[in-house]
């Protein structure tokens, strides 16, 4: 039939994007686990931010790779019919979403931390916060990809573990200069940046997605 010549062979870039993502969900999840429970335990608003960071790009990642998973599951049926590009796009502008809420309570409870101040752990906080950005290393390192391969789906998962790397390094560096001067502004000042940092992920995100799913395109 004319139609299953359009189907994607299963070694196909998006299958090898399907299983990169999915990897990826599974270390992000444990270490964003890890990274929550230690910020609370040590009183770490920088280690929470990038906890919480982690848990938004730990949702956008599973989207990410069911929008993969269903999009192969349903070009091998002739029952339905659907553009592959928008389900990724999709995607793309959901997890978006997730990440502006995020970016709110981040600010909502630094804010929070910024009068009330508690004392912090720091030895323990930057040694999961470290953990934490070699998770994201390997994170980008396995989610790297061509250009010609790209899609809204697998740039945005991408652009996630770059981002939350950033915030990590944002993290430890505002533990270290907390550790050694005694300064706890700092940490709550990481968080607030770290959600400058989302806000700005998450718009982009949301245009360029945005765009793909309305056809929103400049005239010839």
């Amino acid at each position: 039939m004319s139609g299953k010549h359009h189907h994607e062979h299963p070694d196909s870039y998006s299958y090898t994007h399907e299983r990169k993502t999915r990897f990826v969900v599974i270390l992000t999840a444990l270490t964003m686990a890890v990274e929550i429970f230690f910020g609370y335990w040590s009183n770490s608003m920088a280690l929470l931010a990038d906890g919480y960071h982690m848990a938004s790009h730990a949702f956008a990642l599973g989207l990410s790779w069911l929008a993969y998973f269903f999009a192969r599951k349903y070009s091998m049926t002739e029952k339905y019919s659907f553009k592959k590009e928008k389900l990724l796009a999709l995607s793309g502008f959901t997890s978006a979403i997730a990440l502006q809420v995020v970016a709110i309570m981040m600010v909502v409870q630094s804010i929070g931390r910024f009068i009330h101040p508690l004392s912090i752990r720091f030895s323990e906080a930057i040694l999961v916060a470290v953990i934490g950005l070699v998770v994201n290393v390997v994170s980008a390192i396995m989610l790297h990809h061509k250009k010609e391969h790209s899609d809204h789906n697998i740039r945005s998962a991408y652009l996630h573990v770059l981002a939350d790397g950033l915030t990590s390094l944002t993290a430890i560096v505002a533990l270290t200069i907390g550790m050694f001067y005694n300064i706890y502004s700092l940490d709550t000042i990481s968080g607030i940046i770290s959600s400058v940092i989302i806000t700005k992920w998450a718009v982009e995100l949301m245009r360029d997605s945005g765009r793909e799913l309305i056809d929103f395109k400049r005239k010839e």
